[in-house]
């Protein structure tokens, strides 16, 4: 059940762009009847359809009537520099021109891959040096997938195949990446996983630590809930990787996958020390440590990558995507280390990695990213994050004053908001409720975007976000969050 705003004339209008040429009834109904979306949910989708979107222009979007809405969810994390700029089409325009395509398969390239690939080794930490370009993220998490087994059977392992994650991740949407990935919501009983090799083991959260730890391991270390300090949560989780690794086998556990933040599970931001430990853990029975980076990449936490230079490890691989172009064209990089080139690529072994697809490392993706990755340098946006993320996080954590406010949590220019009940039991809303799409349709009749995941609503903006746009997104938060109360009392669903 959703609670469908009407969209109010609180939206700024604009004539310039042309929007008197669309007819959004004729589009809503030409989307319903011929384009599946991602997650599409048939039921809402066929009552109340999409919101078309017409244009787009730095952090704003507009919808086929002209309304403008700030994008608080920086189109699906990806938008980093902001839309509509010149010099990224200029950039686009002279490699479609140049060359618009080229073969990547076998012994043949194209200098915007290799200038990219070439800029993304110098950046990646330690002795990350080699990539494979995709088409996404999901496809770059496929690749590691892939690249994980090829290596071990290389090395002659063959056993060692086993994929360790973590609940409510997210990892991709292939079949592989969805099977890595642990979030509930996506593992609808429609449709096949695999199951016999990929294991899932406790969300980082410490907000939601009781539902992590078992009554046995309270038992065994003496503990209460109401003894769980994060840095107790903290050693159960490493104590239960450790026992997962054994309890398979370390024989058997090729990798372990972990988003540095997880994203699309609610922004978990993992006690101080998880990623080190989890690393270490790894590192101590061979296990090879995957950081999916398609979300924290390019700037998002003030870092090209945040692996090693916000958590302090040195990943065996990493996955990219979204912010590589920020959303202008599409491209995903797998990233390796030596070590595993040195293995997979052996001499006199007469190997060969079948793998890729007839866009890796597309020249116009590829100069789209290189051009990308200068803006960000030039307008020293890394610094920029830097700089405005404390703002952003202490503004957003406001809202937590507010009676369904259970958790504010945020790292850079990501943050959540997690809606309960009840503050002091954390009891939570109805999953059918769709609290978190209340409160967004209320945001987007005031001309905000933020993305909706049940009970949260998540937000990753353009890294170009000004003060008083921050100033905007929670203000305009807070106010549909009140009106979501009203709306609430009013049907009984809270006193």
């Amino acid at each position: 059940m959703t609670n469908k705003i009407t969209r109010t004339n609180k939206i700024t209008k604009i004539n310039k762009l042309g929007f008197k040429q669309f007819d959004t009834s004729t589009l809503n109904q030409q989307d319903k009847d011929h384009l599946l979306h991602p997650w599409q949910v048939f039921d809402t989708f066929n009552k109340d359809g999409a919101m078309p979107i017409a244009a787009a222009d730095g952090a704003y979007i507009y919808d086929s009537d002209g309304n403008r809405y700030l994008d608080a969810v920086g189109g699906l994390w990806c938008t980093n520099i902001g839309l509509g700029r010149k010099d990224m089409a200029d950039a686009i325009a002279e490699q479609v021109c140049t060359m618009a395509y080229a073969n990547p398969f076998v012994d043949m390239t194209n200098i915007p891959a290799v200038n990219l690939a070439t800029k993304l080794s110098e950046i990646a930490p330690g002795d990350i040096n080699r990539v494979m370009f995709t088409c996404s993220g999901s496809a770059a998490v496929d690749t590691a997938f892939r690249m994980i087994q090829y290596y071990q059977n290389c090395r002659g392992l063959h056993e060692k195949k086993h994929i360790i994650s973590r609940k409510n991740s997210y990892h991709g949407s292939t079949y592989a990446a969805m099977s890595i990935g642990g979030k509930p919501g996506d593992h609808p009983p429609e449709f096949d996983f695999i199951k016999d090799t990929i294991h899932h083991i406790s969300t980082p959260n410490f907000y939601r630590a009781e539902d992590y730890v078992s009554e046995q391991y309270l038992k065994e270390k003496n503990l209460t809930k109401n003894d769980l300090t994060e840095k107790e949560f903290l050693k159960f989780l490493l104590h239960e990787l450790e026992e997962k690794i054994l309890s398979i086998g370390p024989h058997k556990v090729a990798a372990f996958f972990a988003e540095p933040i997880m994203g699309a599970g609610g922004v978990i931001i993992p006690p101080k020390g998880y990623h080190r430990g989890t690393w270490e853990i790894c590192q101590k029975y061979d296990v090879l440590y995957v950081s999916d980076e398609v979300v924290t990449g390019f700037g998002r936490l003030g870092h090209w990558f945040s692996s090693k230079d916000e958590f302090d490890i040195q990943p065996d691989i990493i996955t990219c995507a979204k912010g590589i172009t920020s959303g202008y064209l599409p491209l995903g990089a797998t990233l390796y280390s030596d070590r595993i080139h040195e293995v997979i690529s052996e001499e006199g072994k007469g190997r060969c990695f079948s793998h890729g697809f007839t866009y890796s490392g597309h020249p116009v993706s590829c100069a789209a990213a290189l051009k990308n990755l200068d803006i960000i340098e030039q307008e020293n946006i890394l610094q920029h994050v830097k700089e405005m993320s404390p703002y952003f996080q202490s503004q957003v954590r406001t809202l937590s004053d507010l009676p369904i406010v259970g958790d504010v949590r945020g790292m850079g220019m990501v943050a959540c908001v997690e809606f309960v009940k009840n503050k002091e039991t954390k009891e939570r809303f109805p999953d059918e409720l769709d609290i978190g799409k209340w409160i967004s349709n209320q945001a987007d009749s005031k001309g905000l975007i933020v993305r909706p995941i049940i009970n949260l609503n998540v937000m990753s903006p353009p890294l170009i976000l000004a003060r008083h746009q921050v100033d905007f997104v929670v203000s305009t938060l807070r106010e549909s969050i009140l009106d979501t109360i009203e709306e609430l009392k009013l049907q009984g669903h809270f006193q």
